[in-house]
């Protein structure tokens, strides 16, 4: 087995297509299939920094698995600006036929010889396969809290289908939602909240588009991080352009000062959430201070939205701490960031500065997909 990793190209897309195929046929899940088209759809390489591009592993014309990086530029505590590539949607006939299992650590050796500077985000848990890879390679790795906000709590405990599995489990939730004391708890924990950090004199508004407003957020707060993917006005264009109709983009103000952003979106439909409409804190901004007023802003948009459950991952300490004074509950994350040995480097302590690393689900891949 002789096989080469080449950039996607279009004469690839047949042999790509016969790859999903036979994932399929072979009992690979419905989501585990590679991108049908070489031009990504989602942010293309057309000269700017933050761009996609899609990579095959060839086996005498036939594709045995396949991956991605996306490019962007993020901000160091040193003060310099890199390039770090993120390393997503690999997939390996492996999967399907152990003769390919190697494919998998292939594409990611191809990946770090592309660019050294490499992460993982996501990846479902450390229970699987790529996960386990990566800290048996010695990446530096966390999971991210993941924060939850019950808005409707009968709703919540009548669809939490991840919650509902086995007769028990049933038995338990059903009764919170009948007897009505889970709408009791919840509603004194909402009112315990508000009355210990009100936000006055603070008020949002949902913008079409950021400007130079975002820049000068962008330049205060930066310090704040030991790493951030830059969110400056253009950047930020990019990735949430005024057509992005899924995804709001809400400007907190205090005053006539703007203190923070937020995007907020409500996220697909899945099996694990029943029939809840599910709301996201897909990214925020802001000084470590005015956390809390961004928190509260988003929160709000999203319950007059009509969301029954609000979720969000962060990872820096500053925003979690804020997200838990705002009345949101941490719950086991499956939501992992890794870093490759030469990206780690630059984040020494790892211990101590992965705590300031401001990461969201805004630097996965997810923005086009899961919102």
């Amino acid at each position: 087995m002789s096989i080469a990793v080449k950039p996607y190209g279009q004469e690839h897309e047949t042999a790509v297509a016969e790859f999903n195929r036979r994932l399929q046929l072979g009992g690979a899940d419905e989501d585990l299939v590679f991108y049908e088209r070489a031009l990504p759809g989602w942010l293309p390489p057309d000269g700017k920094s933050l761009f996609n591009q899609y990579f095959v592993a060839l086996d005498k014309g036939v594709v045995r698995g396949a991956y991605a990086l996306k490019r962007q530029d993020f901000w160091f505590e040193d003060g310099k600006v890199r390039s770090i590539a993120y390393y997503h949607h690999p997939l390996s006939e492996g999967i399907i036929d152990r003769s390919y299992a190697l494919v998998g650590s292939l594409l990611l050796r191809d990946a770090m010889k592309r660019s050294p500077l490499v992460y993982c985000l996501g990846m479902g848990g450390y229970n699987r396969p790529l996960p386990k890879m990566l800290v048996s390679l010695g990446w530096s790795h966390r999971a991210l809290p993941f924060y939850f906000r019950v808005v409707r709590p009968y709703r919540f405990l009548r669809q939490m289908q991840a919650l509902r599995s086995g007769f028990l489990g049933k038995v338990a939730m059903d009764t919170l939602a009948f007897s009505g004391v889970g709408w009791a708890v919840a509603k004194c924990h909402r009112m315990a909240v508000r009355l210990r950090s009100p936000a006055k004199g603070v008020d949002e508004i949902v913008v079409e588009e950021f400007s130079d407003w975002a820049d000068r957020l962008w330049e205060q707060a930066k310090g704040s991080c030991s790493m951030t993917a830059v969110r400056d006005s253009q950047t930020l264009a990019i990735l949430y352009p005024a057509n992005s109709s899924h995804l709001r983009r809400i400007r907190v103000r205090r005053g006539k000062e703007t203190i923070g952003w937020a995007v907020v979106g409500e996220r697909r439909k899945d099996a694990k959430y029943g029939s809840l409409r599910v709301g996201s804190v897909v990214d925020c901004w802001a000084l470590p201070e005015n956390a809390l007023p961004v928190v509260k802003a988003a929160t709000l948009t999203l319950e007059k939205l009509g969301m029954d459950l609000i979720v969000t991952n962060q990872s820096h300490a500053a925003w979690s701490s804020a997200f838990r004074a705002a009345g949101f509950f941490p719950g086991k994350s499956n939501f992992i960031f890794a870093a490759s040995k030469p990206l780690a480097e630059l984040l020494q302590p790892f211990e101590e500065r992965k705590l300031r690393l401001h990461i969201t689900r805004a630097d996965g891949d997810g923005l086009p997909r899961n919102f």
